[in-house]
């Protein structure tokens, strides 16, 4: 068994992170034995946390919502589906239409 957690900090910012074990995580968080960006920024508020049955799927999470703005992390603290779907398809406009870009570009240099 193995937890995806976010915790946020005194200035605001998000940390995200895996474990086996949440409570023992959290203390050391708390005492500034958890990461350096958290013991910069104590304290720390446990805002979100899922549960997996394997280690591998938590930590695949964790480095997915590492991955994402902080727009979608709060509407994943908060939530909101609806806000999580709108901002993954904005990401994939914006995604596919670079691509789109690059692609037609490098047709114009084509000899």
């Amino acid at each position: 068994m193995a937890y995806i957690y976010i915790l946020e900090c005194i200035d605001g910012s998000y940390y995200t992170g895996s474990t086996t074990d949440l409570e023992r995580r959290l203390w050391q968080h708390q005492q500034g034995e958890g990461a350096n960006h958290t013991a910069k920024r104590l304290p720390v508020k446990l805002v979100f946390c899922e549960y997996y049955e394997r280690v591998v799927d938590a930590f695949e999470r964790e480095k997915q919502v590492q991955g994402w703005s902080r727009k979608k992390k709060q509407a994943l603290i908060l939530g909101d589906t609806n806000l999580l779907h709108e901002l993954a398809e904005c990401q994939n406009e914006t995604h596919y239409s670079r691509l789109a870009s690059t692609s037609l570009s490098q047709q114009k240099n084509a000899p």
